[in-house]
């Protein structure tokens, strides 16, 4: 028999409504609602005083690390690309744990934006302590023939090279003892057919952080990964048709997919002066499934 835990109770299992949205998701239009510590994360000061941008943070892993990190003490910049309602309503949980919030929409798969989104939050924050590199794009084809020229090139922009054009413009910026952290995958490990351009770039981002902390060391700047598995956010009824979404998670040993919740901790020890000897490290948040 097996044996039920506190956290089988919390989160939810599939099978889930069936639904779908148009990229890249609302969490308004989740059922159920994704849990991203809003009742639940308590802070212990672990960021006092440092600042922090976040790509993707309106919602999903994103919304939820903001959460964290304010809560932590963190002041934080938020780029996102058009999800406006979502992104106030991250940013209204900053300000109510009294730290400020700055709200950047637009797309980072353009270089000149990224440039500017590391600008304004020097400007507003009045530094940059902990990069987060977390939006991404997705998109579900069942044949090579299904994927375009120009979404193969957009998935690398906004996935990959986006992450090269900020840490590119945040270096001079950087100082000693502070913290990237990129987003990747479990696909790194063992990539969905159905997600080719997804699982290359994260592929690929585990890579560049591998080599990004090597060379920055000496700086003092510490550079890694978290590789999370199934997790329930927008991202997932946008780009899964109904039937695969009302499933999702059933892949995990766990049998569920992971809440955003349950990976900000992660992102805050990365964050945290606690993670100072690592770097060029992947954390693994994948309810089970092997990253081996």
């Amino acid at each position: 028999m097996t044996r039920k835990t506190q956290t089988d109770e919390k989160y939810p299992k599939p099978p889930f409504p069936m639904q779908e949205q148009e990229l890249p998701g609302a969490e308004s239009e989740m059922d159920p609602k994704p849990d991203h510590g809003e009742t639940s994360y308590k802070g212990n000061g672990r960021l006092a005083g440092k600042k922090a941008l976040i790509t993707g943070g309106d919602s999903g892993i994103g919304k939820a690390v903001a959460i964290a990190f304010a809560r932590e003490g963190a002041d934080v910049c938020i780029s996102y690309l058009n999800e406006h309602d979502d992104a106030r309503d991250t940013a209204e949980y900053i300000e109510k744990a009294g730290r400020k919030a700055v709200l950047i929409p637009g797309d980072i798969s353009d270089h000149k934006h990224c440039e500017a989104i590391v600008a304004k939050t020097v400007e507003e924050l009045g530094g940059l302590d902990i990069l987060v590199n977390n939006a991404a794009h997705q998109e579900v084809h069942e044949s090579l023939q299904e994927i375009s020229v120009e979404e193969w090139e957009y998935t690398f922009r906004t996935n990959l090279h986006a992450i090269f054009f900020l840490c590119k413009a945040a270096e001079k910026h950087l100082k000693e003892g502070s913290a990237v952290i990129n987003t990747s995958s479990v696909n790194t490990y063992k990539p969905n057919p159905t997600l080719i351009p997804y699982a290359l770039t994260k592929g690929a981002i585990q890579n560049f952080t591998a080599a990004l902390a090597q060379l920055w060391a000496e700086k003092g700047i510490r550079v890694n990964c978290v590789a999370p598995g199934p997790i329930w956010t927008p991202l997932i009824p946008a780009s899964f048709p109904a039937k695969r979404t009302s499933e999702f998670g059933n892949q995990s040993p766990m049998k569920r997919p992971g809440q955003p919740a349950e990976l900000a901790p992660v992102y805050v020890l990365l964050a945290s002066d606690e993670a100072s000897y690592i770097a060029g490290a992947t954390f693994p948040v994948t309810g089970g499934m092997p990253t081996i």
